[in-house]
């Protein structure tokens, strides 16, 4: 059965299917889809879980093995199935099939993955949860929905902004839905309940003794290592998703490597700058990173960003703090 993620919270209410397919690209949406899953499970005696992360060279017979021990008196238990390309292969796809077919009172099988394409949904292992439990495809939010989302999310916080203070919001997250939910957060321990407009947002971020993404790509911008560094322990401390730290560095890297290859095309990075909208306080601090980097060095933090993003959604093994720290010092040096 296929439903969309407006209708889950009253599926939930009403029932647990024994398996369900997660799919998506909008990391925030997805993450809190399957928390709503696994916190209904609770409810219903759900106290273990297991997570298995199928990357290259995953072992399918661990995945089925983890199973074999499932009695009448066993432990409710959630065996959750990470597939970071979306794609298991001929056994992995078998063993899905044969969770699919254990999955009921004593195994709730959960399975997430990016966005399937036409094969993939049409594939053996995603039909038989879905004709067995429930199929969930979560699809991002258009950028013109992206103001209404806010003010929801805003008003689901206790919050009451008018316009002016969801416009500010969504230009400051550019799309990124981990971010705005971050600067909501954000807002309401700072501000507190209650009306908010642009200047209360504007206070909030001015007054806000946190580290944020946004100083952490200046500093790495402006040659300053030990800095970045510093700014990038704050965040981890404070619990910021590395999603958001790759997805600030990521989009720097992108205007980067753009401009240098205008200049390396003869363009004039005054012209080129102006072309890629950059502000005008901050075209001095692109000039001298571009002035420290030969070309290609962008395009290569920019490739190793990817790695550190998907290390960071659990689609690859690493560290992404660590990732991340060589990425900011590569952009630092001098």
């Amino acid at each position: 059965m296929k439903i969309r993620a407006n209708q889950l919270s009253s599926h939930l209410k009403n029932s647990l299917a024994p398996c369900y397919l997660v799919t998506g690209d909008e990391y925030l949406l997805v993450s809190e889809a399957l928390d709503e899953v696994r916190d209904a499970a609770r409810t219903k005696g759900f106290s273990n879980r297991e997570l298995h992360v199928a990357t290259t060279g995953f072992d399918w017979d661990q995945l089925t093995a983890s199973t074999g021990n499932l009695s009448l008196f066993a432990e409710q238990r959630i065996v959750e199935l990470r597939l970071p390309t979306g794609k298991p292969g001929v056994k992995g796809s078998k063993a899905i099939i044969e969770l699919v077919e254990q999955s009921g009172p004593e195994l709730l099988f959960i399975v997430t993955g990016p966005k399937l394409d036409r094969g993939g949904s049409n594939s053996k292992w995603a039909k038989s949860i879905d004709q067995k439990g429930v199929t969930l495809p979560i699809w991002p939010i258009e950028v013109r929905e992206l103001p209404g989302w806010i003010a929801n999310r805003m008003r689901q916080a206790g919050l009451q902004p008018d316009r002016d203070a969801v416009t500010l919001i969504a230009d400051r997250v550019e799309g990124n839905l981990l971010a705005a939910g971050q600067e909501i957060e954000k807002l309401r321990l700072l501000h507190g309940e209650g009306k908010v407009n642009a200047d209360d947002v504007n206070e909030a971020v001015a007054n806000s003794s946190r580290y944020d993404v946004y100083k952490l790509a200046d500093a790495a911008i402006a040659g300053d290592a030990t800095r970045a560094v510093r700014i990038l322990g704050g965040l981890r401390a404070e619990g910021v998703e590395p999603v958001i730290v790759m997805w600030a560095l990521s989009r720097e890297l992108r205007t980067l490597a753009t401009l240098d290859d205008a200049v390396r095309q003869g363009a004039d990075l005054g012209s080129a700058m102006k072309t890629a909208r950059v502000w005008g306080n901050r075209q001095g601090l692109l000039r001298s990173c571009i002035s420290r980097h030969q070309h290609g060095d962008f395009h290569r933090m920019l490739k190793a960003s990817g790695r550190a993003d998907a290390a960071a959604k659990g689609q690859r093994y690493g560290d992404p703090w660590q990732l991340a720290a060589d990425i900011v010092v590569g952009m630092a040096r001098s």
